[in-house]
């Protein structure tokens, strides 16, 4: 991958999370919904647009694609670039990784994916990240609980997506 922020690549979905890293680890049930619609909201970025405005290199997540989040408001808006560095598409799981691009305000990467088991489907975020600019690192405590805050922001908008496509009751 060219021009990632961080060595270990792929570490969302192979495990186990590098060190020197904060770890976050989110999931949540979505109960008894499709997994290929919620896996379809997740690969198609219709999740991420969802909950932020979202510019994407490819309409659909592969391998390669550059996804840039548009955090905030005008003027302050951040532009936060990552890119597409493994996809999953299985029977019982999809989704996706992204690992840091330079200008990102962290290093590190996350995945979304949606997973079913004998107790439904669950969406699931992981992610290893250390800040990149100076004033992130500042942030100390606080910064833990705004990754957090933004995994429950992606599992809501993947709700809505979800409803919106079919009732989905939640």
């Amino acid at each position: 991958m060219d021009s990632l922020t961080y060595a270990e690549v792929g570490a969302t979905r192979y495990r186990p999370l590098p060190e020197g890293y904060r770890h976050l680890y989110y999931r949540t049930n979505l109960g008894d919904v499709p997994l290929a619609e919620a896996g379809e909201a997740i690969m198609s970025f219709a999740m991420h647009a969802a909950s932020e405005h979202v510019e994407t290199s490819t309409p659909r997540a592969a391998v390669g694609t550059t996804v840039i989040s548009l955090i905030g408001v005008r003027p302050f808006r951040l532009r936060v670039p990552c890119q597409i560095t493994w996809v999953v598409e299985e029977d019982d799981r999809v989704g996706f990784g992204y690992g840091t691009l330079p200008g990102h305000l962290v290093k590190g990467e996350e995945s979304f994916e949606v997973v079913r088991d004998a107790d439904g489907v669950w969406f699931v975020v992981t992610a290893f990240s250390r800040a990149a600019q100076w004033w992130v690192a500042a942030l100390g405590p606080v910064r833990p609980v705004m990754q957090h805050a933004y995994a429950r922001i992606r599992a809501r908008a993947l709700r809505r997506v979800l409803r919106a496509k079919g009732g989905v009751p939640y």
